[in-house]
């Protein structure tokens, strides 16, 4: 069983096929709760915060919405996803499994399906510590070169994620303009310190609001990060 309760949300297509599904998990310490693919599924998403998605995919929609709803999950949370399929499906699934991170094959197995929802679990695990940085609502994914905040990708520069990566990776720690400029723009950078200020700014504008600051100015010295939680 897993050391904490993790919690899952099954998409089923239509709301067919779940049956036991749910008590089979909570069985093996899972908490999980269910949802139809329909309009509204990615706000559920971001509002139950899941730590893994199983999407149930019969192939009998007509719409594409339901194959392409794997990449808008990961689109507003980077999440793992595992599907579950439907045998008749199989030939195309290059096609189904665009931004799916395991799948098995209905009928299921239960244990089969329990230890592929473990690993991808424990590889997330392992994952967060190794390649996200986080304080409070804000995500930085690392190997993503993405920012989240409460779960909305926020969109970057190329300068001002570097900039936030790199006083996120030294919390509390103060850097002057003139560090910023070296580590973030290199010595070869010939522009004013003021050009730092400009992107704190911008950095501010795009992940902070009255209930969210991460980046606090040092008085006649710099910038520092808040710590990471």
């Amino acid at each position: 069983m897993p050391s904490q309760e993790k919690r899952l949300l099954i998409i089923t297509e239509a709301g067919e096929g779940t049956s036991d599904l749910p008590s089979e998990l909570a069985r093996k310490g899972f908490a999980c709760a269910i949802t139809p693919a329909r309009n509204g599924v990615i706000e559920q998403v971001l509002e139950q915060e899941p730590d893994l998605v199983m999407l149930e995919m019969n192939g009998r929609a007509t719409s594409s919405e339901i194959w392409e709803l794997p990449q808008r999950i990961k689109r507003a949370r980077p999440l793992p996803i595992i599907a579950l399929l439907n045998q008749e499906i199989t030939d195309n699934l290059e096609i189904y499994l665009k931004s799916v991170d395991d799948f098995i094959i209905k009928p299921r197995n239960s244990s089969e399906l329990v230890l592929r929802v473990k690993r991808l679990l424990d590889n997330t695990d392992s994952t967060d510590s190794r390649e996200l940085l986080k304080c409070d609502d804000l995500v930085i994914d690392l190997a993503r070169y993405e920012v989240y905040l409460s779960g909305r990708r926020i969109g970057l520069t190329f300068k001002e994620y570097e900039l936030l990566r790199f006083l996120a990776s030294h919390p509390g720690r103060v850097y002057t303009r003139d560090a910023l400029l070296n580590k973030v723009w290199g010595y070869d950078y010939f522009g004013g310190d003021r050009t730092v200020d400009v992107h704190i700014r911008r950095l501010r504008n795009k992940i902070e609001d009255l209930k969210h600051t991460y980046i606090e100015t040092v008085r006649n010295i710099g910038y520092r990060f808040k710590g990471i939680s």
